[in-house]
């Protein structure tokens, strides 16, 4: 830190204090034996934030599963660690809230977005899996505690800095270009004068490092610096510059995708209300919060329907090859030979058998037999169109389904992937590559006097093709017999 500045807030009467409450429980906090008993003495000993205890163990922001009646209950139900991290919470607050004549900093304004990023802090370490979430709390309340220390110290320097400066981030920056340090440094000797603990004054340092890498901070610094942007989002719900640099903070500092970043959003907003009613303060008027929460939600249903969508594409796809499976054939075929006997349009349906592929995995191993039925697949969808359906039928066995095709159509694809099959080279471990062909059986539905009963029907006579096929010496496309002759290859 700058050493003028150091100097004029060793010196400064006017820098905000603490209650006497307040540092018996600093001097708690430093302790590794404290009790709840100690805890329990100290809290009773304010009338004020013996109540605020008992208003915290009946509040939906602690889910407190009975009800106290007494302090005793209360911190026996929340727990000595955060019952610690409450009471410093209301206690500072308390005492720093009020605005001393000649200040520049609007008061109301700066606890609205303290309160904003401690409850969203939180909340950020709710979905980390962070355990010590009062620690929490505490550390994005006080983040920005440094702003107070300057306006207590200059206030009217610090007000001409104020009056021209719009965001958080251009604050910091004029106040390293004009005092040469931030309220960042000026913070964490804030908070090391008070002796609260040093992973907490740390914080404040880290969190306005917006230049660190992330994997030199820790959960809880990345967790605060993640909370003031969400604050400002909180406070400015219409602008989309703020908006979209909460997101990418999330994303920056703790990996968090937009839906994830929406449910922490959803959870502060739904806690705004308790939170006012406990800290007695208005943090964002009814209509932002409803804004804020409707935007959460419809980015979290969003990311829903894209899961529900990719397991439904999943469910429809064979898990070896990525064609589609047997399930999803059925479906289309039922629905395409119904469209197709409605209105008269022609169904090509051809079913490929790779010819003496057991003798590929007898011989060369089922490894080897699953990277050629990969490689096949690959070859084929690569040349049918986007309306044209392949699909797995079993093991080896591949149907495909050509809308719209008619059978001199489909027979001038069907020999060109027999082609592309015969000559795609599977390169092995050892040895030459390997060759495979095929065999394809082929009919059309609606087409050159042609009408099958059933879809089960034509997949019988393509079946049956194709085993003609193979008796015919393999490697060819043959067509169903009940066809009008047509010359077979």
């Amino acid at each position: 830190m700058n050493e003028s500045i150091a100097e004029r807030l060793r010196y400064c009467t006017t820098l905000p204090s603490i209650p006497g409450v307040a540092v018996r429980i600093i001097d708690l906090a430093n302790k590794p034996d404290t009790s709840m008993v100690q805890i329990c003495d100290c809290v009773s000993m304010d009338p004020a934030l013996s109540a605020k205890f008992l208003r915290v163990a009946r509040s939906p922001l602690y889910l407190t599963r009975r009800t106290a009646t007494n302090v005793r209950q209360a911190i026996s139900l929340l727990g000595t660690h955060a019952s610690i991290m409450i009471a410093l919470s209301f206690s500072l607050l308390n005492s720093i809230q009020q605005k001393p004549t000649g200040a520049a900093v609007d008061r109301t304004q700066f606890w609205r977005r303290s309160m904003l990023s401690a409850l969203a802090c939180r909340a950020l370490g709710e979905k980390c899996g962070l355990k010590k979430l009062d620690d929490l709390f505490l550390a994005g309340l006080l983040q920005d505690i440094g702003i107070l220390a300057f306006d207590a110290m200059m206030p009217t320097e610090y007000k001409l800095l104020t009056r021209t400066t719009l965001s958080h981030e251009e604050l910091l920056q004029a106040e390293r270009q004009a005092f040469g340090s931030g309220h960042d440094e000026v913070g964490y000797w804030l908070l090391k004068r008070w002796r609260l603990p040093e992973y907490l004054a740390q914080s404040c340092l880290a969190t306005h490092d917006m230049s660190a890498e992330k994997e030199a901070m820790s959960k809880m610094a990345a967790c605060v610096a993640v909370s003031g942007p969400i604050a400002d989002h909180f406070l400015n719900p219409a602008n989309s510059e703020i908006t979209a640099k909460a997101y990418q903070a999330g994303q920056t500092y703790l990996d968090l995708e937009n839906h994830d970043l929406a449910g922490v959003l959803d959870i502060v907003a739904s806690r705004l209300p308790a939170a006012e009613e406990l800290f007695d303060i208005k943090l964002i008027g009814d209509a932002e919060v409803n804004a804020i929460m409707a935007e959460a939600r419809d980015l979290q249903m969003l990311r829903q329907i894209g899961k529900s969508h990719e397991l439904e594409r999943l469910s429809q796809r064979d898990a070896l090859t990525g064609a589609h499976n047997r399930g999803f054939l059925e479906g289309v075929l039922h629905r395409e030979f119904e469209l197709a006997s409605r209105h008269g349009w022609p169904l090509s349906v051809a079913m490929i058998d790779l010819d003496h592929f057991k003798n590929v995995n007898d011989t060369h191993g089922h490894p080897v037999g699953d990277s050629v039925l990969i490689s096949v697949v690959r070859n084929v969808q690569s040349q049918l169109r986007p309306d044209d359906i392949f699909a797995r039928y079993g093991g080896e066995e591949f149907v495909v389904i050509l809308p719209g095709t008619a059978l001199e159509q489909s027979l001038s694809l069907l020999r060109r992937l027999r082609d592309s099959i015969s000559s795609i080279e599977h390169v092995q471990e050892r040895g030459e590559p390997l060759k495979v062909t095929a065999s394809i059986g082929v009919a059309s539905h609606m087409d050159g006097g042609v009408q099958f009963n059933r879809p089960d029907d034509i997949i019988k006579a393509v079946d049956d093709a194709m085993y003609h096929a193979k008796r015919s010496g393999r490697n060819r496309v043959e067509i169903w017999k009940g066809h009008l002759p047509t010359p077979n290859t």
